[in-house]
């Protein structure tokens, strides 16, 4: 069970290239007592595209999202502030 909820949001700009894109994650309970994962990308401005990943336990959860904030970080998306 999921004892706080936990949001997040990077962004990746690079204007030369026309790039401007998010990435949001967040760890948040769900109805069958377990936790979820819920991944959210796209180009700014836009709806984006979303993923939800259930868990038994709130460190399966994130543990995969250190895992996918390390992968971003890796390709340029940087945390605001």
């Amino acid at each position: 069970m999921t004892l706080q909820p936990f949001h997040l949001y990077i962004e990746r700009r690079e204007p030369d290239k026309n790039m401007a894109r998010f990435y949001a994650l967040s760890i948040e309970p769900n109805l069958f007592g377990g936790t979820s994962l819920v991944r959210s990308w796209g180009r700014i401005g836009s709806r984006g595209q979303q993923k939800i990943h259930v868990f038994d336990s709130e460190l399966k959860a994130f543990d995969l999202l250190l895992t996918l904030l390390r992968r971003k970080h890796l390709r340029g998306y940087l945390l605001l502030r």
